[in-house]
């Protein structure tokens, strides 16, 4: 079975979305992690979003990359460039991925224009976990 971490600033949001699509695209030939440079806590509006997509990710932990030292993955993915600029060295054969996703976090505006853009980066996530588990499990 595969080993994927999915790396990210904060562990809240792009990095838990790809990480509830990754487990559902892949089902048993991968075991999915999560994890960021920093932990900021799971956003409850990416918790949200997934539901409405009904993935859920409610019980997700924010997690720091440390506790996955000893991890041997076999891939690695940055799904933001401050992860990709800051990712540690993983003396594992993993190989690296890297996307930069737009931080729905940061949005602004009305609260429908902040789910809004939790959306679009949501099915962003989406189509690229779907092709990578299609391209690389």
């Amino acid at each position: 079975m595969k080993k994927i971490l999915v790396l990210c600033t904060g562990n809240s949001c792009r990095s838990q979305i790809a990480e509830g699509y990754l487990r559902h695209f892949a089902e048993d030939k991968a075991e999915v992690y999560s994890a960021g440079v920093e932990t900021h806590g799971v956003n409850p509006r990416a918790v949200k979003t997934m539901q409405e997509d009904d993935i859920d990710i409610s019980k997700h932990t924010s997690n720091n990359m440390d506790e996955y030292r000893d991890i041997d993955f076999d891939f690695v993915i940055t799904v933001c460039d401050n992860a990709k600029e800051r990712c540690p060295f993983f003396p594992s054969k993993a190989q690296k991925f890297h996307h930069n996703f737009p931080d729905p976090a940061k949005a602004t505006g009305s609260e429908e224009e902040i789910m809004a853009q939790f959306r679009n980066v949501r099915n962003e996530i989406k189509e690229y976990c779907r092709n990578f588990v299609s391209t690389n499990l």
